[in-house]
């Protein structure tokens, strides 16, 4: 069984590296993706979630927090009791951006003193924290020039004192070329996987490997390994294009990386089979694979976050695998994302493989019959 699909793996490897127009589409429009998302990419910001860390408790501190509050961009607020748990706030991402205020604030206003303000902020949404620093800068500007109207007095100049986590230099690629290793391979692993039957059909060679001492179950093997192998390589070519290219830092663990990019593959692959079965000529499964590519990169988080979108929206987006490879991308490259947050946010990826395999594998043989 195994040296049967041993011979049908290497088959299905080599149809592709021969093939030159399969060569051309797994190589290049991939890398020059790469390089236009990377630096030709923008987004919008809104519904902004944010901590404030409020250790003045002075009037004129509340009358800033009320101004956030009552400003469109940041509709979630949340309160810090302490120092100490900006750093979890951050790290879980659970807000983008921490305002806190020192004790001295109100003290340092009323006695026409330079009051000091300091905007923590998540760098590795270096492009959405540079436009959320903006609204705050606006807030802060026309909170200090309406408190120097009503105290009378000449206005003061407010000091804010950014800093910017996991991303200090605020480089948009470091945010998008991790991200982008997720989204490239999930291109490459369907047109393989769609492909690979089509391609099969239109030769007339498919209804040849059905007569042959093959299994229904052993084909299905031997066309899914491939897929997984060369998409994997595929991300393998993208994250050291990030490092040694981009230059972009890798804290994290690559075996982390890597189980969670297998375990994505993976699922990728099986939605893969249900397309190819589907599909009867490769025209058919390139279009069937951008049908499903555009939604899941548009659920995932990458283009527009995903709190501005509808509720029920973001209910479907956990059946998005992109969804979960981005933040262990991203948190693996720039924070040293720990194994207990890879996990939780592996095996919902497990099951949506285990799920589709299954689904797809069900579902290709019902077209046999």
């Amino acid at each position: 069984m195994w040296q049967r699909i041993y011979f049908l793996i290497y088959k299905e490897i080599l149809a592709v590296w021969r093939d030159k127009k399969s060569r051309m589409v797994l190589i290049l429009p991939p890398l020059a993706q790469l390089f236009v998302f990377s630096f030709a990419a923008t987004l919008d910001v809104k519904n902004v979630t944010m901590g404030v860390l409020n250790r003045d408790h002075g009037k004129e501190s509340f009358e800033l927090v009320q101004r956030f509050k009552g400003a469109p961009a940041f509709t979630n607020i949340h309160y810090l009791p302490s120092v100490e748990s900006i750093t979890p706030y951050i790290d879980n991402q659970e807000g983008l951006m921490v305002l806190s205020i020192d004790e001295q604030f109100s003290r340092n206003l009323n006695a026409g003193k330079p009051a000091t303000i300091q905007l923590i902020m998540d760098g590795r949404k270096s492009n959405t924290t540079q436009i959320v620093a903006g609204y705050a800068n606006t807030i802060i500007s026309q909170y200090n020039k309406d408190f120097a109207a009503d105290a009378g007095a000449k206005q003061q100049q407010t000091v804010i004192v950014p800093r910017n986590w996991y991303n200090p230099n605020l480089l948009y690629y470091w945010f998008n070329v991790p991200s982008l290793s997720g989204i490239l391979t999930l291109l490459v692993a369907l047109i393989i996987i769609a492909l690979s039957v089509s391609r099969e059909r239109e030769l007339g060679t498919f209804d040849q490997l059905l007569v042959s001492p093959l299994l229904p179950v052993e084909i299905m093997i031997g066309k899914t390994i491939p897929a997984i192998i060369l998409a994997m390589l595929e991300g393998s070519i993208i994250i050291l294009f990030a490092i040694i290219f981009f230059q972009i830092p890798f804290t994290g663990s690559i075996f982390l990386l890597y189980m969670n990019m297998f375990v994505f593959v993976t699922a990728v692959v099986g939605a893969g089979l249900f397309i190819s079965a589907l599909c009867n000529t490769q025209q058919q499964a390139i279009l069937g694979t951008y049908m499903f590519m555009s939604p899941a990169v548009l659920l995932s988080g990458f283009a527009t976050p995903i709190e501005n979108m509808p509720h029920w929206l973001q209910m479907v987006t956990y059946l998005n695998p992109l969804r979960y490879y981005l933040i262990v991308a991203k948190g693996v490259f720039l924070k040293a994302m720990p194994f207990d947050i890879v996990w939780a946010n592996t095996w919902p990826l497990a099951v949506i493989a285990v799920i589709n395999l299954a689904g797809s594998t069900w579902f290709f043989r019902r077209r046999l019959d």
